[in-house]
């Protein structure tokens, strides 16, 4: 099992070219949406909403917002992961439900009360889309895991993504796009730093 997450977090790599006219099958983009429905966060809120876009056209209008970077144009699909605001505050019921289902019974007010320390001692926009960049993660590593590629999209206009998406800023801010699908060529080695020039031993 080691050497087989070894060799997904080997074989994933960011794909600037999708090939175009290669689909995605429904079973797939189920699979990945559910590695990051899957993933871990804090206070167990689930900060993320997975938008997929998957017609040429709204790829497109995407691509335009995102730079004009190729991979969102000819991505077979695209998973816009929204970071949730509005329903994080402390007195809103999807954050009261799901605390209470993190720290049930009688655990729940002395979670509600830290909660709410931490809530307003937090910059929450910047909190919420550090989650979603987990559940992309581990998106990214599900989609190697059935010889998909893909690539996440940092770069873009998030004022014009709302607007295309008709996204209300009060409610969602954009994490990131993530586009998914076959790469139209084949990945370099993969570069990274060495273990001892990242860790120190302590």
């Amino acid at each position: 099992m080691k050497q087989q997450l070894a060799d997904l977090f080997l074989r994933r790599h960011a794909c600037h070219s999708f090939r175009e006219g290669v689909g995605l099958a429904d079973e797939d983009l189920h699979f990945i949406l559910e590695a990051g429905r899957l993933s871990p966060s804090s206070f167990g809120l689930e900060q993320w909403r997975f938008v997929v876009l998957r017609t040429s056209a709204d790829k497109r209008a995407m691509q335009s917002a995102c730079f004009n970077q190729p991979q969102v144009g000819n991505a077979a699909a695209l998973v816009v992961i929204l970071a949730k605001l509005a329903e994080l505050h402390p007195d809103h019921p999807y954050a009261r439900k799901l605390l209470a289902r993190e720290y049930p019974g009688e655990a729940f007010a002395a979670a509600l009360a830290n909660y709410r320390g931490f809530f307003d001692a937090t910059d929450v926009r910047a909190w919420s889309v550090a989650q979603c960049h987990i559940a992309a993660a581990n998106m990214m590593t599900a989609a190697a895991g059935l010889g998909l590629d893909s690539c996440a999209i940092g770069g873009f206009v998030p004022d014009e993504v709302k607007r295309i998406l008709n996204i209300d800023a009060t409610v969602h801010d954009v994490a990131l796009v993530l586009a998914v699908g076959a790469c139209s060529h084949a990945p370099g080695e993969k570069q990274r730093l060495p273990l001892d020039e990242l860790v120190d031993f302590r």
